[in-house]
């Protein structure tokens, strides 16, 4: 029973992380970008990607629907988030599982199990790969690297796929970087630099993943896609997706509302 309620509010945690890895890129409007030619662009785009939710506050609700070859569930979490360093998110649905809920504040994870009453830490050790079978990692949720700074950064493709016009960064780690992935090839939107991909390579150069993003609207003066999925390529036809509902940005937000006595009482 306590597996079942750590996977399931592990998952919630990660649905933050998503949104933090991959609603990128739009930044200030009135920054000029670097001409796409020249040297200073791929590193300005994937600082965008790093930055962009840095000081933002944030309350949303969002579904995930999650699909393996032996099952398939869905759930509904309301989060709350400020910048990158504090996330909270409780399950709403389904009934069994509401008021579990998960809290980050800085590189400190906890979770709250609404079952049993007990509040736990997330340890190293707890950390230290993918989720019990989750399809995200905890390089997702707590990521200590930076795009702009612990890789080297190429712009390796320019032109149309599929229909849309889009730029291709290519993405190889630092010797002293440390990252997981051996590349990790991103794809914006040349009209407004939208997040559209993120695929990843292993050390071998073996595609594990791709994390896609989808539906991008405006909301609250900033653009974002609302739809996101994540795909293993080893595992056909499993995913996970998140669905954005609502969300509203620069709230009256505190760090002090990201505390343990909150998580315990939501």
């Amino acid at each position: 029973m306590f597996r079942k309620y750590l996977n399931n509010t592990l998952a919630a945690v990660l649905v933050v992380a998503v949104v933090f890895v991959v609603a990128a890129v739009s930044g200030a409007a009135d920054e000029k970008a670097p001409d796409p030619g020249s040297p200073e662009f791929p590193t300005y785009v994937m600082a965008k990607i790093d930055d962009l939710y840095r000081g933002l506050r944030s309350h949303g609700t969002m579904q995930m629907n999650v699909k393996t070859r032996h099952w398939e569930r869905s759930m509904t979490l309301e989060s709350w988030s400020l910048g990158s360093d504090y996330s909270l998110v409780r399950i709403l649905k389904p009934k069994k599982e509401k008021g579990s809920a998960t809290l980050k504040s800085k590189d400190d994870l906890f979770m709250y199990l609404n079952k049993t009453g007990k509040t736990i830490k997330i340890t190293s050790g707890m950390m230290g790969g993918s989720w019990m079978g989750s399809h995200f990692t905890n390089d997702d949720l707590v990521r200590h690297t930076r795009f702009s700074e612990d890789f080297k950064i190429k712009l390796s493709f320019q032109g149309d796929r599929d229909g849309e016009k889009v730029y291709v960064f290519k993405l190889i780690p630092n010797p002293d970087s440390p990252v997981v992935w051996g590349r990790i090839d991103v794809t914006v939107r040349q009209s407004d630099l939208q997040p559209l991909s993120q695929l990843f390579y292993d050390e071998d150069g073996k595609k594990v993943r791709i994390l896609e993003s989808s539906d991008h609207q405006e909301i609250d003066g900033r653009k974002m896609p609302m739809k996101m999925m994540m795909r293993p390529l080893d595992k056909p036809g499993e995913y996970t997706q998140i669905i954005w509902k609502k969300i509203k940005f620069n709230i009256n937000l505190s760090r002090s509302f990201f505390t343990l006595q909150k998580l315990r009482s939501l």
